[in-house]
């Protein structure tokens, strides 16, 4: 049996940048046992023998009250959708919720193992998650903004892996909720989301998807508290910039928009600084201005 486990949740605790750890586990009703366990890289992992036996056992071992079990049977998870895809394909809303909700549980290692599980289906399943996406997308978000750095950086990583394999539109969509989050920390992780999968578009997408929209997620960011959720802003504009200002059409700024007589003059504007002034409103629109005509 392979397991991937560590100690119940510790604040004080520095976890040592090691894969493996010993731990002492106290199964329901038996004696304290010392185990040794892994957390195994996704390429690292073996394929599963008695595959049928695991996988008709498997959501009900997910729903275990023992932790163990269902720390096992997080590993078989992430193994069938590495080696057997198809054949998790029929419970695959069922094992996304358990896995969801062990990412709730207080041990760290039930925790990190869910969340390196829902990297691999998030590559195996990755045009079948957006009916189910919204719980598992808010837990990521949730434990990727939290203090330890031992969960944290792991749900980074898998929220990197679904912005990666899932297609932006859908999944842009879904992230449109949580860039407007009042946590300011779920609000950086999920603008940094925003922005990695909006970064795939070329024009044809950012035009499927609507570019006042884009440009109007972005620009609210630029002023916000976090760092993280600035910088993604400015990346996410240059993108756009990038992509569209050799594209826009000619378009005539509504009677009530102000010329600004700082940074762009009525004699210097292009498309892109005419597209900005009448999508945003003015002070907005110079804002963006000076992130796209200064850095591009």
């Amino acid at each position: 049996m392979m397991l991937a486990v560590s100690e119940p949740c510790d604040e004080k605790k520095v976890m040592a940048p090691s894969s493996k750890e010993s731990v002492v586990a106290l199964p329901s009703g038996g004696e304290p046992v010392q185990a040794e366990v892994e957390y195994v890289l996704s390429e690292d992992l073996k394929d599963l023998t008695e595959v049928d036996c695991h996988l008709q056992t498997l959501v009900e071992r997910l729903e275990s009250k023992e932790w163990l079990i269902v720390l096992e049977a997080l590993t078989n998870v992430r193994q069938l959708a590495i080696f057997h895809t198809e054949l998790m394909l029929p419970i695959l809303d069922k094992v996304v919720a358990l896995v969801t909700k062990s990412m709730k549980n207080p041990r760290s290692a039930l925790c990190k193992t869910a969340i390196m599980s829902s990297a691999d289906i998030f590559k195996g399943y990755p045009e079948h998650l957006i009916d189910t996406l919204d719980p598992l997308l808010l837990q990521l978000l949730l434990k990727a903004s939290q203090d330890k750095r031992f969960v944290c950086e792991e749900a980074e990583k898998s929220l990197e892996v679904m912005t990666t394999h899932m297609a932006p539109q859908p999944l842009l969509q879904k992230l449109q909720p949580y860039v407007k989050h009042f946590n300011p920390k779920v609000r950086a992780k999920a603008s940094v989301c925003f922005y990695n999968s909006a970064s795939r578009l070329g024009s044809e997408g950012i035009e499927q998807i609507g570019l006042e929209s884009l440009l109007q997620t972005a620009a609210a960011q630029l002023n916000d508290r976090l760092p993280e959720a600035r910088e993604a802003a400015r990346k996410l504009l240059l993108h756009l910039h990038g992509v569209c200002s050799r594209n826009l059409p000619e378009v005539s700024l509504p009677e009530e928009v102000p010329t600004p007589d700082t940074e762009v003059t009525a004699s210097k504007q292009g498309p892109w600084e005419q597209y900005c002034f009448k999508s945003l409103p003015a002070v907005t629109a110079q804002a963006v201005l000076r992130v796209t005509c200064v850095d591009s």
